[in-house]
């Protein structure tokens, strides 16, 4: 059995403020990265599954269709909403830290951190896959369908082949352009032919691995932390160069964690998603509840002033993110202090201005001691789910057919503060990285389901998915609407707008004091699903990606 912990939040237990409810059967819906794992999320609800069943299809498919994304070899946060009981729960799977880890995880033999290049592709950047053991958890409680029934489709496309895509495509030549694929050699076998050609788009890959490591883990979900499966996956991260120490007891001894939603209320609705260690759920509601004192409706996204203030809320929230925020069993994190309501006054109050802020430092709170999809089911049960194999293709490194993490660069690689002090997010045995995905799901005043959003990013996610809140909360758009707002990533001194932003109004920004980085590409995958008042669902998919919403 897996360990259940359910954390105190500052807004109660494990269940975000909502009430139960009775359902008729109702429409459902899928918003995912890819229309092969939308078709397999929707062939489980067909089939009376429900919203975890979906899950559990669409990230099987994903792994196989989408791999520089996400995969069965990375971690995941999500956030479900049970409509029958009115409860909404995290089903943490991030990653952990092998046994072996120390602090000093990323210095060479000089005490220097090592280069980006040289860790991405290492064993050492290889963190314990907590995927298939959180959706194996979140299927035990939420499950309908028999758990083997949910791989059948990404066995089944695995064997057969897909066409790679143009993303796919475009995004293998990127990982050969910043580093020789000679030196990652199962990636090579995988995506190139005999002459070192990329295969090109349209080519019909098949995985005949893959298929073999779903049928072993839709047989027991244990087959993935212990035996021969397992062995391949230590096998791959121990090879040079910068071989990793994982063992066989870190897999074997990994449990996914189920905790209470971290909740927030902005202007009457309730948004909740992920508590540390990611730090989604923290800075999304940092942003929104500095975003409250200000009529927001008023400065739309055609308004140099709305945009302004969107800025300048990330900023300070992403200065106290990048300080305060890391795994809570290792560190003290100061969630309730970071979300209360005297904090977040003082930091607004920060905002109110004509010009830039010229430095944002993290505040002082008083402090007592990364793909996304969505599944609306028949029921009304929601999935708001982000996961992540880190940068692209993950490690570069192949264990059954899928490619495995590189989440512990996300560890500050440096571990010791300017003044000597221990960084938070240092490396260390067991620990998971902090992570910035930000599943949300919002709620009305009754408790009743609004909407589900989410994407992947990096750290900008959480600049993405707040967009969105303000989008629709605000400023009253469409989920696709929210979605093509041009994103806007505003950590630090330099405002990265992407090259959609109106030259208008990033002039009026310039002019007040900002750094612009604009003609940028910001590579969001936001997904969201919005039940109207009538109870139609609405969805949208970031035209960014490859992503699509499906109806059964």
């Amino acid at each position: 059995m897996l360990i259940r912990i359910l954390s105190l939040t500052l807004f109660g237990l494990a269940t975000a403020a909502c009430s139960a409810q009775e359902t008729e059967p109702g429409p459902s819906m899928v918003a995912a990265a890819n229309p092969h794992a939308v078709q397999a999320g929707l062939e489980a609800l067909r089939d009376g599954g429900s919203a975890i069943d979906a899950a559990i299809a669409i990230q099987t498919t994903l792994s196989l269709v989408e791999p520089q994304s996400s995969g069965i070899g990375g971690g995941a946060f999500m956030v479900y909403y049970d409509v029958a009981t009115g409860e909404t729960t995290v089903y943490d799977g991030r990653e952990r830290a092998p046994a072996a880890t120390t602090p000093q995880h990323w210095l060479d033999e000089n005490g220097e951190p090592l280069p980006f290049l040289t860790a991405w592709t290492s064993g050492r950047a290889v963190g314990v896959p907590g995927v298939i053991a959180m959706l194996a958890q979140a299927h035990e409680d939420h499950g309908n369908r028999d758990w083997a029934e949910n791989f059948s489709f990404a066995e089944n496309l695995a064997e057969d082949g897909f066409e790679i895509s143009p993303r796919l495509y475009s995004l293998i030549l990127r990982a050969a352009q910043i580093r020789d694929v000679e030196t990652t050699p199962a990636m090579r076998n995988y995506f190139f032919d005999e002459t070192g050609t990329v295969l090109p788009a349209g080519h019909v890959l098949t995985n005949p691995d893959y298929a073999g490591s779903l049928r072993l883990i839709a047989d027991d979900w244990r087959n993935f932390y212990e035996g021969p499966l397992a062995q391949d996956i230590v096998d791959a991260v121990a090879v040079g160069p910068v071989p990793g120490e994982m063992t066989l007891e870190d897999l074997a001894g990994y449990r996914a964690s189920v905790r209470a939603p971290l909740c927030r209320e902005y202007r009457g609705w309730n948004i909740c998603s992920a508590p540390p260690p990611s730090s989604g759920g923290v800075t999304v509601n940092q942003i929104m509840g500095m975003l409250e004192p200000f009529d927001m409706a008023a400065t739309g996204p055609d308004t140099a002033e709305g945009w302004r203030r969107f800025i300048e809320a990330s900023r300070l929230a992403y200065a106290d993110r990048d300080r305060f925020i890391a795994d809570p069993e290792y560190s003290a994190v100061p969630v309730e202090a970071l979300l209360a309501n005297d904090y977040i006054a003082t930091r607004s109050a920060l905002i109110e201005r004509d010009t830039a802020i010229l430095n944002v430092p993290a505040g002082e709170p008083d402090v007592p001691g990364t793909s996304h999809f969505v599944v609306v089911d028949a029921e009304g049960n929601v999935v708001s789910m982000t996961s992540s194999v880190e940068f692209l293709f993950g490690s570069n490194r192949m264990a059954g057919g899928f490619f495995l993490n590189n989440q512990l660069t996300d560890f500050t690689f440096n571990p010791l503060n300017a003044d000597g002090s221990p960084v938070a997010n240092a490396p260390a045995a067991g620990k998971r990285p902090r992570s910035s995905m930000s599943p949300v799901i919002v709620f009305d005043t009754d408790g009743d389901f609004v909407l589900a959003t989410g994407s992947p990013g990096g750290t900008s996610i959480i600049a993405y998915v707040s967009k969105t809140l303000v989008g629709m909360l605000d400023w009253g758009l469409t989920p696709q609407t929210a979605i093509e707002l041009p994103n806007v990533v505003a950590r630090g001194n330099v405002v990265r707008v992407e090259d959609s932003f109106p030259a208008d109004i990033a002039g009026a920004l310039r002019a007040m004091g900002f750094t612009l980085d604009a003609n940028r590409t910001e590579n969001s995958g936001l997904h969201i699903i919005q039940r109207l008042e009538d109870g139609t669902l609405i969805g949208g998919a970031d035209p960014r990606r490859e992503g699509m919403v499906g109806e059964p």
